[in-house]
């Protein structure tokens, strides 16, 4: 199969995406309509202007100024039926793009300015998920959805916000993350969330490896105990590379993170924009994946990077040649890496993952 014949297929691929922000995948006309229910000022008219406003934002290179975008979308999802509106679209705009599986994190307690107590926020996602799936299943796209509760990193509620995620695990919160200025706030700042969320046998993922180094990394594993870490490309400074052999030698936290196969949630656009990778040609997901580390493929925010899975399959394939094996193969892992139980892990897998692979020509599964 030639590289234009794949690109025809990624968009009916099955797709499984970890690592997707609520609040940095809303639909440009849905910040329009809802900023003017509750009198924001955005810095663009149109939906189409604002759509290049948030990813020429998001352009910048820092991740700092990436996170700054985020006091739009934030500032109109302060209501029920707001964080309702936007999880149903992101639900949709997913299955729309072939998403089977996919876990929306996001932070309730940025979403508390007009009076929503932490429940409440999470009540509203919930239902607006499950409306959205609803909504897919009528359109014959059938997908899973969970929520990730998140915490941010330079706030002081992650046991707070821990305990909100083991408390919603039969309410759609299938595990826990923290996110926001990776730099200057690392998991141990608060050991006993960890200890915690241990106790309570609760997933765990945690944002690591983008605008930190290899430190970041080893507290998110060791003292976090991730399972999944979001991004992870600052591995590769534990990874000493001979070009004249083309060998590469790991050093002792990459082989750790190698032999458990903890999974790297990788967003390459985003990574671009952040300042984390120079082009796509030139991702580390390349030689992470080369080196058999576990590659899981993400969007991280849709809105900012203007991305989709599809997007994302799509430049992989055009810049670093990927295969039809090598798309089977992030998504196979991301699957496996699911917040959800072995069983519903396998069908997932055999059920809906594999036969769609398989229709595809060339396929080696």
């Amino acid at each position: 199969m030639t590289p234009t014949e794949l690109e025809a297929q990624i968009a009916a691929l099955p797709k499984v995406v970890l690592h997707d922000h609520l609040d940095g995948g809303l639909r440009p006309q849905t910040v329009i309509e809802l900023a003017a229910d509750v009198g924001h000022d955005l810095p663009a008219d149109g939906a189409e202007a604002l759509a290049t406003w948030f990813a020429n934002s998001a352009d910048s290179g820092s991740l700092p100024r990436y996170l700054e975008t985020f006091d739009h979308t934030i500032a109109v999802m302060q209501t029920a039926d707001a964080l309702r509106r936007v999880a149903r679209e992101a639900v949709v705009d997913l299955a729309t793009d072939g998403v089977v599986y996919a876990e929306l994190r996001w932070a309730p307690e940025q979403h508390l300015q007009r009076g929503l107590s932490l429940q409440e926020t999470v009540d509203a996602v919930q239902v607006g998920i499950e409306e959205g799936i609803a909504v897919a299943a009528e359109a014959g796209r059938g997908i899973q959805v969970g929520q990730l509760v998140t915490a941010m990193r330079h706030a002081d509620r992650w046991t707070e916000i821990a305990e909100l995620a083991v408390a919603n695990r039969e309410n759609g919160v299938v595990g826990f993350d923290i996110a926001g200025a990776e730099l200057g706030f690392p998991p141990s700042r608060f050991p006993e969330t960890w200890r915690y969320l241990a106790d309570q046998n609760f997933p765990v993922t945690i944002h690591a490896g983008e605008a930190d180094g290899v430190g970041s990394v080893a507290e998110a594993v060791h003292l976090g105990q991730a399972t999944r870490i979001g991004h992870g490309v600052r591995i590769l400074e534990d990874v000493a590379f001979d070009e004249s052999t083309r060998t590469a030698t790991l050093g002792p936290l990459a082989n750790w993170v190698r032999d458990h196969q903890i999974t790297l949630e990788v967003c390459p656009s985003s990574n671009v924009q952040t300042g984390a990778a120079t082009s796509i040609a030139d991702h580390p997901i390349n030689r992470l994946k080369e080196l058999d580390f576990a590659v899981a493929l993400s969007t991280d925010n849709r809105l900012m990077s203007r991305t989709s899975m599809t997007q994302e399959m799509t430049l992989l394939v055009q810049e670093c040649g990927w295969t039809i094996d090598d798309l089977a193969d992030v998504t196979l892992t991301a699957a496996w890496s699911a917040f959800i139980h072995h069983d519903e892990r396998r069908a997932l897998v055999d059920d809906v993952v594999l036969p769609g692979f398989q229709k595809i020509e060339g396929a080696q599964l």
